[in-house]
């Protein structure tokens, strides 16, 4: 016990949305807790599409946040656009969609994790969970320290064994700019089976080269739902930390409709040797209802 420098009720590895509400849960319930990250100023940075909710994941969201956690009430805070999807079906069906401003998402979490009692925030990769007797004790992390814990959450999202494609080269990688974590080994090594699923990530358009002439535009809707049954300003109306004063804390735009041409799905087709997707060089298993652009002209055009 003497190596670790702090021992702490709960250790959570990772600090993107599934990281936080299981610090902040773990710190709401009085436990002594530590969120580890391998970047202070990538808590909660929203890496793909800046979306929350949608089918299924809007449900979850809404259950989240009935359950006291935090994503929704972000969410309606730093939303730029709301929509309600099938809200001409029934309510079984319905879902919230809300596109965030990604910087404003993770620069709130970061800044409401850090006025929360019991939960510590330490930047550092974590390479081993260390166990006695079959029980956790503790972790060891890549810059030499461990830190001691009767209970370790692993929240890594897609830094084990993470592998990234850009057309015919990979490299490993958590996501851009970012490590892999090496973690993956010591949880085989604990028996652990470790496996990888697919994403793909959205190209950024420069906003000057679009021409908006050529789009139909899509307004969210009035009034916005909401993700959170709980009022957003409740606890922030006298913060030195967060805005205040409007139904939401940032401006909220219209997105932009584009639809394909046959003349982009040969493009496509002509050139599906360059997908790493059909190429062979990714083995894992994508999301069901978010395919890759080639994806959808094999088998939907």
């Amino acid at each position: 016990m003497s190596d670790f420098i702090a021992i702490y009720d709960v250790v959570v590895v990772g600090a993107g949305h599934a990281g936080i509400e299981a610090a902040l849960a773990s710190a709401r319930l009085g436990c002594k807790t530590l969120l580890l990250t391998q970047n202070l100023d990538t808590i909660g940075q929203m890496s793909c599409n800046p979306a929350i909710g949608g089918m299924a994941k809007g449900h979850i969201v809404r259950e989240i946040d009935a359950m006291g956690g935090f994503m929704g009430r972000n969410t309606d805070a730093t939303g730029i656009q709301f929509r309600m999807l099938n809200s001409t079906k029934g309510p079984s069906v319905r879902a919230p969609r809300a596109q965030c401003d990604k910087k404003a998402y993770q620069f709130r979490a970061k800044a409401f994790l850090e006025q929360v009692s019991c939960l510590d925030i330490k930047q550092a990769g974590v390479e081993q969970v260390i166990t006695r007797s079959g029980a956790v004790t503790g972790v060891h992390t890549d810059v030499g320290v461990a830190f001691g814990s009767r209970a370790v959450v692993i929240t890594s999202g897609t830094f084990l064994r993470g592998l990234l494609h850009v057309g015919n080269r990979s490299k490993p990688g958590g996501r851009m700019a970012d490590s892999t974590s090496g973690l993956s080994g010591n949880l085989r090594e604990l028996g652990f089976a470790v496996g990888r699923f697919k994403t793909g990530t959205p190209c950024r358009l420069n906003r000057s080269s679009i021409d908006f002439a050529a789009c139909a535009i899509q307004h969210g809707d009035k009034p916005p739902p909401r993700f959170s049954f709980f009022d957003v300003h409740a606890n922030e109306r006298n913060s030195e930390i967060f805005s205040h004063g409007s139904t939401f804390h940032v401006e909220q735009v219209p997105c932009w409709i584009t639809h394909t041409t046959e003349a982009t799905h040969d493009i496509i087709r002509q050139n599906l040797d360059a997908s790493p997707l059909y190429s062979g060089r990714i083995e894992g298993i994508g999301p069901r209802y978010c395919p890759s652009i080639e994806d959808k002209v094999v088998r939907f055009s």
